[in-house]
């Protein structure tokens, strides 16, 4: 059987796996992308893995094709956020007041998905075996040789590994990793809110616990089980999406909550802010867990996206360090294009790129998880907060942090 040679092969077709084959497809370089099983084509249902976009993150998807793919219908600009510390502590981030059109924009996993997925088919520029798994790898002196359970054989100067927390080419490749548990959950469902959000994301700090609402595009009436869906501009919506980080027991009883129950619940949590709150997804649940790789690079690897790096999702940014390190990685092969792509030296300048941001937000979410945590710092936690809300130059440096 004949054997397939690239110098870029991606393991993982997940969103940032997409995005690096995208970038990288379009420098030119020859690619294949290795995926399990093609994702579900999005319905009218609503999605209850929701991703906060930084605008650094949006441009670098609108160079990759997959941006105007997106149905416009169905993705919310962020114009500001209010942050509300577990006494009087409170902050505002404001876009206008920052001088910028908007702080993020919320979007569903699977419509992203799918734009990914259509732009790759569009560009024709990556082949993609999928569905396929892997059943063999083995590294020669210049090619890593793959071999897929269907009998094709394929061959890579690199191999990309963006196959999540659980990364079989993080351990393939000996790229040690220190996983730390934070003994909590996120809990994600989405509902639908009396009171308009107006472009608003909220966020709640209650000691260890951290709530986070989202607004999402679009207006949904309830109506007894049945649910009617129209399209009114950004400040008419009326759609949350919820993402609550607790202990995992606590998160346990709120997944077995029925909808009524659910939605009473998280209203309480949120103050009433946005009026009586209805059900409109079924809660689930995921395991929160900070994630250190020592290396992100070995001769003929790489690590992007979760299989690299695991973060608290306080601050909304695992998937913009994934996004970052697409980029990263595609700007470094593209400009030694001439070079054999697993050079190991060449490698180390996307390791050295990529670690100052990643270990920043790690530090930051890590820091701020337990800053929040101990209740004896509540004085300065909160009186911190409401320090930072009246400086406006701070607020808006933090604005731009959030963005890049």
């Amino acid at each position: 059987m004949s054997v397939e040679r690239y110098q870029v092969v991606i393991v993982g077709a997940g969103l940032v796996g997409s995005a690096a084959a995208l970038a990288l497809g379009r420098q030119g370089l020859r690619v294949a992308l290795i995926e399990r099983q093609p994702p579900p084509v999005p319905d009218d249902t609503w999605d209850t893995r929701i991703y906060a976009i930084s605008p650094a993150s949006q441009r670098f998807l609108e160079r990759t094709g997959a941006w105007h793919r997106l149905d416009a219908g169905r993705i919310q600009p962020v114009f500001r956020m209010d942050v509300s510390g577990d006494a009087s502590g409170a902050l505002r981030l404001d876009a206008y007041e920052a001088g910028v059109s908007h702080l993020a924009t919320i979007l569903e996993s699977g419509h992203l998905q799918h734009a990914l997925w259509q732009a790759i088919e569009a560009d024709g520029n990556v082949a993609l075996h999928c569905p396929a798994t892997i059943a063999s790898l083995e590294r020669g002196e210049r090619f890593t040789r793959i071999a897929l359970a269907d009998g094709s054989q394929l061959e890579a100067e690199l191999v990309v590994g963006a196959d999540g927390a659980a990364s079989r080419i993080r351990e393939w490749a000996g790229l040690g990793s220190t996983l730390t548990p934070y003994g909590q959950s996120g809990v994600v469902a989405n509902f639908t809110c009396e009171i308009p959000h107006r472009g608003t994301a909220f966020q709640w700090f209650a000691g260890s616990d951290i709530l986070a609402w989202l607004p999402l595009m679009g207006h949904v009436t309830p109506r007894g089980p049945q649910l009617a869906v129209d399209r009114r501009p950004p400040s008419g919506g009326n759609l949350i999406s919820m993402v609550w980080s607790t202990q995992s027991a606590h998160a346990d009883e709120l997944v077995a909550l029925d909808p009524a129950a659910l939605a009473e619940k998280v209203q309480a949590a949120g103050h009433d802010r946005l009026g009586v709150l209805y059900s409109l997804t079924p809660a689930a649940a995921f395991p929160l867990r900070l994630i250190r790789v020592a290396s992100v690079v070995a001769p003929g690897v790489a690590l992007i996206g979760d299989a690299a790096h695991g973060v608290h999702p306080l601050a909304g940014q695992g998937v913009n360090l994934g996004f970052g390190d697409a980029e990263a990685l595609a700007d470094t092969l593209a400009r030694r294009r001439h070079t054999h792509c697993g050079d190991v030296r060449v490698l180390k300048r996307y390791a050295r790129q990529r670690a100052e941001p990643v270990q920043r937000m790690q530090a930051l979410t890590h820091g701020l998880h337990h800053l929040f945590a101990d209740d004896r710092a509540a004085w300065l936690r909160n009186a911190g907060m409401t320090l930072v809300d009246h400086l406006p130059p701070l607020k808006a440096a933090l604005v731009r942090e959030a963005m890049s």
